[in-house]
């Protein structure tokens, strides 16, 4: 079985279609494990010499934040933190989104910045390779402001609770580690919130609809072109010269593909068209070009995302820094999609548009060939 190494070249939508087509496994790059475990090193490190409060790490967490929590308590925190955020509820997140959850969790954790303990990614490594499956619902949460519902329900299994699905059974997670021998983790400091924190729900949603997407774009184009064939259209509107001189790449591309996919066509070759075909034809190139454009800045931002780091705060060994700000938040992530679905929705348009004239004129269409 292949394995992708984590963090030896960046994630795109073709390798994560490729990562999940190809059922591989996963492993961490060895980049990837020197710098997990130098964050980890220099928390460590930082907390024994350092008293004051750092927020999130050994301090409450939103109004409790000036609450300092006493060392001995601090691994009771973090396991606190994660039952106290799984209260997800609705129905259950698909397996294969649960799956690419866990995959772009591991990718942003391994980056260095977030203090998570190698023995804890790791184990998220495992749940990868073996299918286990945290039991993830898809309500709960706090929309673009960040996954903290559905990621504490990933996480929960980190520490023995929760549910998870392995080989087609819902099993509670004590039931499965002790069939496998394996034991809970003991969560150090700050490795609640790396785990809770972060776009990684939003991200698995949209990474599938936006490989999907493609493909209906695409399909667009291609039933398009049959539309403008048997309407018996102008060629004319898809020549380079209209679109060179208002050159979004979107406009180009489909005029191109269209113009392609009618070369040898007898229809639009004929004599006796109209002198102006209808909007809904002559305006594919605009109009699906434009939704290729957004779906470019869609894909854009969502490949920005799953290589970066989301949670908070955020661990700079190099810069002896411990900020706290707002990785987590999914605006970028929500705008994006609201985008899509108006870009997709005036796919349908156009392609409803193209339906209703060829209604009527359907008899003097097969008068015409006739």
């Amino acid at each position: 079985m292949p394995v992708f190494r984590i963090r030896e070249r960046p994630l795109s939508l073709d390798v994560l279609r490729n990562i999940t087509s190809e059922k591989m496994s996963i492993a961490l790059s060895d980049d990837a494990i020197s710098r997990i475990n130098k964050c980890r090193n220099y928390l460590d490190d930082k907390l024994k010499q350092h008293q004051e409060p750092i927020y999130g790490i050994n301090t409450g967490f939103g109004y409790l934040q000036n609450v300092k929590v006493e060392e001995e308590n601090l691994t009771k925190l973090q396991y606190n933190l994660l039952l106290s955020h799984a209260c997800g509820t609705g129905n259950k997140v698909p397996a294969e989104i649960v799956k690419l959850m866990l995959l772009l969790k591991i990718q942003s954790l391994s980056y260095g910045y977030s203090a998570i303990a190698l023995s804890t990614v790791q184990r998220l490594v495992d749940f990868y390779n073996h299918d286990i499956l945290p039991l993830v619902y898809t309500q709960g949460s706090l929309g673009a402001s960040g996954d903290l519902a559905p990621l504490a329900h990933l996480a929960l299994p980190l520490i023995g609770e929760g549910e998870v699905y392995h080989q087609g059974k819902k099993l509670k997670t004590n039931d499965l580690y002790q069939k496998l021998n394996w034991f809970p983790l003991s969560l150090k400091p700050k490795e609640g919130l790396a785990l809770i924190n972060g776009t990684q729900f939003v991200s698995a949603y949209g990474v599938p609809i936006l490989l999907k997407t493609e493909r209906l774009s695409d399909w667009a184009d291609t039933i398009a072109a049959i539309s403008i064939d048997a309407f018996d259209c102008r060629i004319e509107p898809f020549d380079h010269l209209s679109h060179e001189i208002r050159p979004h790449k979107g406009q180009q591309e489909t005029a191109k593909k269209i113009k392609d996919l009618l070369n040898e066509s007898e229809f639009i070759a004929s004599e006796g068209k109209q002198t102006q075909d209808p909007y809904s034809f002559r305006c594919v190139p605009q109009v699906h070009g434009a939704i290729k454009d957004a779906i470019a800045y869609v894909k854009a931002v969502f490949e920005t995302e799953i290589n970066l780091v989301t949670d908070n705060p955020n661990v700079f060994p190099d810069e002896d820094r411990i900020i706290s700000a707002g990785n987590f938040h999914g605006q970028p992530l929500a705008l994006s999609l609201d985008f899509l679905c108006i870009a997709l929705a005036e796919l349908g348009s156009i392609s409803e548009r193209r339906v209703f004239p060829t209604y009527f004129r359907s008899t003097e269409f097969a008068s015409h060939f006739n």
